[in-house]
């Protein structure tokens, strides 16, 4: 017998596909997206709109699997993180961050992470696998059922990030199929701009994302000159920042002249002098460009500290007067281990790092 289809793998163009494998009409996939993702109904026979001889039928055929809750943890702030089993051996860490007048869920796009940056957490877990497509959109779902979206039908959720763990452009297929059914208007209906997906900087997977789908773009920074940025961030090895940063100028003329978010985490003593503040100001100030300055958050054996308030004040201000948009992400959820650079999950690692491969 084959195994079922699950049915949170397929966007509105595969569900189209497998009605019609049934003999069904493609109209069957809108009304199965609304009972999915507006109500938050995954069995079957309550779908009263689908024949009774087709509600008998999917159960035997098709499914909706989605990973596990093991742990659920509210900061002070109000930020909930989930911990979420994914397989036998993997668990992958999900994030919402409530504020005025919207709300953030930070997903996971991998388990683990081969990239290897040097702040961060998730990097120093080693890199397992991509997650599938079901178990990107299961994250946003579940977290929208935990919120109580499904029951109030008043939105929680207003926007998605692709920054927790992983390098979402190194799981390419999977998450612009995953964004497709976010954007969706049968699916959650968030806009482009609603989306932000952030990389570390794969030039060739930005250019084919600029032409496969519309998202908001974040580039993971961190430091102004590429000696510093082949230490902290080593595909840089790779992909210059001149290179870098013509291909984020060639994504923003695609997307219509949208501005590009660069992260920058500042580390004390490493590249939060203000002389690095200048020479960033005059790496991004031809690029329409907003700067998130993003203080580190510690971990354990991380070898980094924070930098002062007033060094990161003096940084910020450095970047304004040179006429950069430029903004300090507030931390949130550290206490719960929800920062940014921060998430962990398990990870059975089973790859190198991506700078180790020729």
């Amino acid at each position: 017998m084959s195994a079922r289809s699950n049915l949170f793998a397929l966007d509105q163009a595969g569900l189209r596909a497998f009605f019609v494998r049934l003999g069904e009409t493609p109209f069957r996939a809108t009304q199965l997206m609304k009972w999915v993702y507006h109500h938050g109904i995954t069995d079957f026979a309550q779908m009263t709109n689908f024949s009774k001889a087709l509600r008998a039928q999917l159960p035997g055929i098709a499914h909706f699997a989605l990973p596990e809750i093991i742990a659920e943890q509210r900061s002070q702030d109000g930020t909930c993180k989930w911990l979420l089993r994914v397989d036998g051996q993997n668990c992958i860490e999900t994030v919402f961050i409530p504020e005025t007048g919207r709300g953030t869920l930070c997903i996971s796009s991998q388990v683990g992470c081969a990239l290897n940056c040097r702040f961060c957490a998730t990097g120093r877990q080693g890199f397992s696998r991509n997650l599938s497509v079901a178990e990107i959109i299961g994250q946003v779902w579940l977290a929208n059922e935990r919120l109580g979206y499904f029951r109030q039908r008043q939105r929680i959720i207003s926007n998605v990030v692709l920054m927790g763990m992983g390098e979402p452009l190194l799981n390419f297929d999977n998450v612009v199929t995953a964004i497709a059914l976010m954007r969706d208007d049968f699916g959650f209906g968030l806009s482009a701009r609603r989306i932000t997906l952030s990389t570390a900087g794969l030039v060739p997977a930005m250019d084919k994302l600029s032409k496969a789908s519309k998202v908001s773009l974040a580039v993971s920074l961190h430091a102004a000159n590429d000696a510093l940025r082949d230490v902290l961030v080593p595909l840089n090895r790779r992909y210059s920042l001149k290179a870098l940063l013509a291909a984020c100028r060639r994504y923003a003329e695609a997307q219509g002249g949208a501005a590009i978010t660069f992260e920058y985490t500042m580390l004390a003593g490493v590249n939060d002098s203000l002389e690095d503040a200048r020479r960033l100001a005059e790496l991004l100030r031809p690029l329409p460009a907003k700067i998130n300055l993003i203080p580190f958050n510690p971990f354990p054996d991380s070898g980094y500290t924070r930098p002062s308030q007033s060094a990161i004040d003096q940084f910020r201000e450095t970047l304004l007067n040179a006429g950069l948009m430029t903004m300090t992400r507030k931390t949130r959820g550290d206490d719960i281990d929800a920062a940014c650079g921060q998430l962990v999950g398990e990870v059975a690692p089973r790859a190198k790092r991506l700078e180790r491969r020729g």
